[in-house]
């Protein structure tokens, strides 16, 4: 089974994901990117499932809408002590290192993951887990929020194999993991 960790998300120019409050309003800025075709589609056709912090999940459950996602939703937390029961059989509870997590995610068959939330993508860079980055750029400066990459153990080398400008003012970037074999 060919396993594969990929992030699509956006940020502002400043390469924040959320504001200072953990807001993310500024990414209705330009909504005319609301009716085109940006690819999310496409890109959750390949994977099987996600896997999310829970802050992001907390976020998601917030939303005044029904559930998302069509696949499983695995929530890293070391803090939730279960998922609340609206979510139960969508959303299951994962607990331990990135490894083991990723071991029992595996055993349940799943391998093209969708890696979700600021602090798992920096947690999953940090641990060299990333596959591919499909990275949405809001030009916006937040100047201070929650940002999307952290502390790394070593340099990452990525390679761009696509650039995409959607209705004249926001760039889409899909960066692959240059590995050395």
């Amino acid at each position: 089974m060919k396993k594969k960790n990929s992030v699509f998300i956006a940020t502002s120019l400043d390469g924040f994901i959320a504001d200072k409050n953990g807001g993310i309003d500024w990414l209705d800025t330009i909504p005319e990117i609301n009716t085109v075709d940006s690819g999310y589609a496409e890109f959750t056709s390949k994977i099987d499932a996600m896997v999310m912090g829970r802050a992001t999940f907390e976020t998601v459950c917030g939303f005044d809408m029904d559930w998302p996602y069509q696949k499983p939703v695995f929530v890293a937390s070391t803090k939730l002590d279960r998922i609340p029961e609206a979510y139960a059989g969508k959303a299951f509870l994962l607990k331990g290192t990135l490894v083991e997590m990723l071991e029992e995610i595996y055993r349940q068959g799943y391998s093209q993951l969708y890696i979700d939330g600021g602090r798992l993508i920096q947690s999953f860079l940090k641990e060299d887990l990333i596959d591919e980055m499909v990275i949405t750029i809001i030009p916006v400066l937040l100047g201070s929020g929650a940002p999307l990459f952290g502390e790394v153990s070593e340099m990452l080398r990525f390679e761009c194999k696509k650039s995409v400008r959607y209705v004249d003012a926001i760039v889409q970037n899909h960066f692959v993991r240059k590995r050395d074999v």
